[in-house]
């Protein structure tokens, strides 16, 4: 009999309470303990599944907006726990979620569409994500659900770290640390049989080199970087942490709604000037919400959510968006493909969405008479974002199949390369 919950986006103490779960029913082979406390004093637990003395570390929930990763871990741990072929080679290791109070704050229940997901959405600030904070504080004030992550894998060694990542609407793609040959074919097998896009030129990637279709491996910190605005560099991410042990990382992403537009490897007609025109309507999107959140600020002072965390997410993103433009504009695109492209667009409506998304939430909360208008504008992107790219939802099951399916790959050709 399965220990776990009907199929659907677990929250923290959910997943906290499914670990328990197995932990009593296996206590000879599982164990959950504390880890750390987050900023807000949540606790981060790890689960634990086997003896054996090679580690996998697979992590859920770096990004509060990505919640299918949680799904992941619980069908993963269960199999693990279940197959003994699975643990006989190696001890997997559960970080249950990495950022409970960024899990706390986004509100995924079961989007029916993208202004649903959008009107709950919450997405920190960069120094505020416990794996892209190395990349843009020094280490002396690093978050506590960094350090206890970095703690993590010191204690483990992880011969592969696996964090299970997400976007809302494209297809899916894998970024390595270090190479793993041999993952790229299962890889693209298991999207295909879940009818699953393969996203061939990920903006997140750009310029990284192929090692297969939607599989990109991260430059050496020699090379130069495809968007020099952007602070967070990925190379000085937790990723890069299990490499000192040997280690790499895999970063599995899995789309909510899929667009068959986004693995098209045909080269684009005019890429430079589609580049210009993405970036001066992310600047004109950007104006928009920036004209709002003028007129609100002086409304909003003195009221908690001026300093509260969805404010500070939506003007940092705000803030990266100039220097992006400007990327965009001046610097020759690194991919000429269609993909590519297309993938840009996305993001480019994505930055100034989610900004306006987390704008929105805050004059709902103080009851502003801007908010009507603001919740207008939101709904008008999400409309246009779906029909450019003709969005389709991709059921949970086939989203956490894929994700389970490509962690298995990554983990046992990882092992051969390391044997």
């Amino acid at each position: 009999m399965s220990l776990l919950p009907e199929l659907r986006y677990p929250s923290v103490p959910e997943l906290v309470a499914t670990a328990r779960a197995l932990a009593a029913h296996r206590p000879g082979l599982c164990t959950l303990r504390q880890i750390g406390l987050s900023r807000a004093g949540r606790p981060l637990h790890l689960l634990s599944v086997g003896h054996a003395r090679r580690a996998v570390l697979v992590v859920a929930g770096a990004h509060a907006n990505e919640p299918t990763g949680g799904g992941t871990l619980q069908v993963l741990a269960e199999r693990v726990l279940h197959e003994r072929d699975l643990r006989a080679e190696n001890s997997w290791h559960f970080l249950l979620c990495a950022d409970p109070d960024g899990a706390s704050l986004h509100v995924t229940p079961a989007p029916r569409s993208l202004l649903d997901y959008h009107l709950g959405f919450y997405r920190p600030a960069g120094p505020e994500q416990p794996e892209w904070s190395p990349s843009v504080l020094p280490p002396d004030r690093l978050p506590p659900e960094t350090r206890a992550l970095l703690g993590v894998i010191d204690e483990l060694r992880p011969y592969l770290q696996v964090t299970l990542h997400g976007t809302d609407l494209g297809g899916s793609w894998v970024q390595l640390t270090r190479d793993v040959p041999g993952l790229a074919e299962p890889f693209a097998k298991s999207a295909a049989e879940l009818h699953i896009p393969v996203e061939t030129g990920a903006s997140d990637a750009a310029g990284w080199p192929h090692s297969g279709p939607g599989v990109r491996v991260m430059p050496g910190p020699e090379t130069g970087v495809a968007y020099p605005s952007m602070p967070d560099d990925a190379r000085h991410s937790t990723w890069y942490h299990a490499h000192r042990y040997g280690g790499l990382t895999a970063v599995v992403e899995v789309p909510m709604w899929a667009s068959d537009l986004v693995d098209d490897p045909a080269p684009h007609p005019a890429p430079a000037a589609a580049m210009r025109r993405l970036a001066r309507r992310l600047l004109q999107d950007s104006r928009e919400v920036e004209r709002v959140l003028a007129e609100v600020l002086p409304r909003l002072d003195g009221l908690s959510g001026l300093d509260g965390p969805l404010l500070r997410a939506a003007r940092w993103a705000l803030g990266l968006i100039p220097g992006l433009a400007e990327d965009w504009i001046q610097r020759p695109p690194v991919d000429t493909t269609m993909a590519y492209v297309g993938s840009v667009d996305a993001f480019g409506r994505r930055l100034p969405l989610r900004a306006a998304s987390m704008l929105l939430r805050v004059l709902r909360e103080a009851d502003d008479r801007a908010a009507p208008r603001l919740e207008e504008l939101v709904a008008s992107w999400c409309e246009a974002y779906g029909e450019r790219f003709r969005a389709r939802w991709v059921p949970l099951e086939r989203q956490v199949e894929h994700q389970s399916r490509t962690v298995l790959a990554a983990a046992q050709h990882a092992r051969e390369q390391a044997a």
